[in-house]
């Protein structure tokens, strides 16, 4: 593995830390983007990796989203990320999870954890009994925390509706074609949303089953997961693994909207301009898929002060996200600068790392 700094991804991070603990078997990394607004919050992904230099590509591009995301959420809270580098097998231990939680607790509050991909919230659990500095934990009726997903899929459904307004002047979703990447906690989710206010749906995923029986339920349709990102539709909407918008499935898109909860949907700087150029309105997907981070950080704050949020308080937070939307597409019409690097430009300032 190369020197961190030297990588691609490796943006004036504050803080890069490998972990091992050799009686559990941990090997992690946790990556503090920026703590500008707060400590460094944000997911950890246990996820086994062929290469281990695609860990550390992931924490160093994942733990600068958190600081975007977190940012243009208008939460008090910087960026981080946590990579536990999992076996073939993707064992998972509790000596493995305590290990990792005293790594967090060694780092004296600059990065607060939550689950993320391979991850739940029995681990946050575990995790817990060795620091404070994590969320997303079992909550009450009518408290905020426990499985963000379902609020990710409530600030994604709001911001495919404000899409829709923006791009095709429709108020409201009925008839509305929308075809979904994902059939997993956050896709369904946003699927059941749209599927109240009447949305046509196409629904793909990995697992062809977990999809049909999704559809069945909602009274859609499904296609191959190769033929999701082509369907002719008004809205495609990614909620699986990210990197999925490059020049070549950009070009076969067959619809006018992009919005979704996968994380780093554009693969490479400048893809936002090929989305422009096809007249593609584009959700920054930072910006969209806030609800899971709003929910677990407003959880965070509470506890630590002693008090309690209310998923009231929380949906008040992600009912933002559809504003924030608004705003970045409305710059990118006026100046003609896609609204991935509008977003980008916004977050930054937020943070203190505009350019000048």
């Amino acid at each position: 593995m190369a020197a961190f700094w030297t990588e691609a991804d490796f943006d004036d991070h504050e803080l890069v830390q490998f972990v091992r603990d050799r009686d559990s078997g941990l090997t992690a990394i946790i990556a503090v983007h920026s703590s500008h607004l707060g400590p460094g919050a944000g997911g950890t992904r246990f996820w086994h990796y062929a290469d281990p230099a695609g860990a550390m590509h992931d924490a160093l591009r994942l733990s600068r989203g958190m600081s975007y995301k977190n940012a243009m959420a208008g939460l008090p809270m910087g960026g981080g990320k946590a990579v536990i580098l999992a076996d073939e097998n993707k064992t998972k231990t509790p000596a493995m999870l305590a290990a990792f939680g005293r790594a967090i607790e060694g780092l004296g509050g600059r990065y607060v954890t939550a689950e993320d991909v391979g991850m739940a919230e029995t681990d946050m659990v575990a995790i817990s009994s060795e620091t404070a500095h994590v969320c997303g934990l079992p909550a009450e009726a009518g408290q905020a925390g426990g499985d963000p997903g379902p609020f990710t899929a409530y600030g994604i459904y709001l911001g495919i509706k404000a899409a829709v307004r923006f791009k095709l002047g429709r108020n409201s979703m009925d008839g509305v074609h929308v075809a979904i990447q994902g059939a997993g906690s956050v896709g369904s989710g946003v699927a059941r949303l749209l599927a109240q206010d009447g949305a046509r749906l196409t629904l793909a995923d990995i697992h062809p089953e977990r999809a049909a029986l999704l559809a069945a339920e909602l009274g859609g349709v499904t296609v191959s997961a190769a033929d999701i990102l082509t369907t002719e539709c008004d809205v495609v909407s990614p909620n699986a693994l990210g990197a999925v918008l490059n020049e070549a499935s950009i070009a076969a898109l067959r619809a006018p909207i992009v919005a979704g909860g996968a994380n780093n949907q554009i693969a490479r700087a400048g893809h936002g301009d090929l989305l422009a150029e096809r007249g593609i309105l584009y959700a920054p997907d930072y910006v969209i898929n806030a609800g899971g981070i709003i929910d677990v950080a407003l959880e965070y704050l509470a506890r630590r002060e002693g008090r309690f949020c209310s998923v009231e308080d929380v949906h008040a937070k992600i009912a933002d996200i559809p504003a924030r939307l608004e705003s970045i597409w409305q710059e990118s019409a006026e100046t003609g600068v896609s609204s991935d690097v509008v977003a980008d430009r916004m977050a930054q300032e937020l943070i203190g790392r505009a350019a000048f």
